[in-house]
């Protein structure tokens, strides 16, 4: 499969299964991966799980990849959910038919484009985040994976493999 994807992670405390499992499911699946913050450099997760951001999001056009997945972790509360620019880059992508995704609170940031607007989407159960969702007027659905044709949605680390075999399925 010759396909693109740019996984979206805080500049810290990213989740470590939202991340990982997702990135092996995909790349086993032959899609090529580049791993994207608002910052360059080392990042560390949640549980001190070590990556390397290769670029910054904004700095990376988005339609040079077929799928955007904004990952979770305590991190993305605190760095992704207010993000305007990170807003506006998904809304974009949306725009030029790139499949936009989120797993946990990455989900709740896509729910922030206003681009699940009057759709099912899932994230991690808690209240803080189905909150958010039903904000922006987001029906919550608790199951692991929620598929649009356009827009995927993930629930947290029970979901992740899950939630990559999803963005395979939506790739081929």
């Amino acid at each position: 499969m010759n396909k693109k994807a740019l996984l979206i992670i805080p500049p810290e405390r990213f989740n470590e299964d939202e991340l990982f499992q997702p990135k092996e499911v995909l790349e086993t699946a032959g899609v090529e991966i580049t791993i994207a913050s608002t910052k360059k450099g080392e990042i560390i997760g949640d549980y001190q799980g070590k990556i390397n951001s290769e670029v910054i999001f904004s700095e990376v056009t988005a339609t040079d990849y077929d799928a955007l997945a904004v990952i979770g972790g305590s991190g993305t509360n605190d760095h992704l959910w207010g993000n305007k620019e990170l807003l506006s880059y998904l809304n974009q992508a949306h725009e030029k038919n790139i499949l936009v995704t989120g797993i946990c609170a990455g989900a709740v940031t896509v729910a922030k484009t206003g681009l699940l607007t009057d759709r099912k989407a899932t994230c991690y159960p808690i209240d803080v985040q189905k909150n958010e969702l039903e904000v922006h007027n987001v029906d919550y659905v608790e199951q692991h994976v929620v598929a649009h044709d356009d827009i995927i949605t993930g629930d947290g680390p029970d979901g992740a493999k899950e939630f990559g075999k999803s963005l395979v399925e939506a790739l081929k």
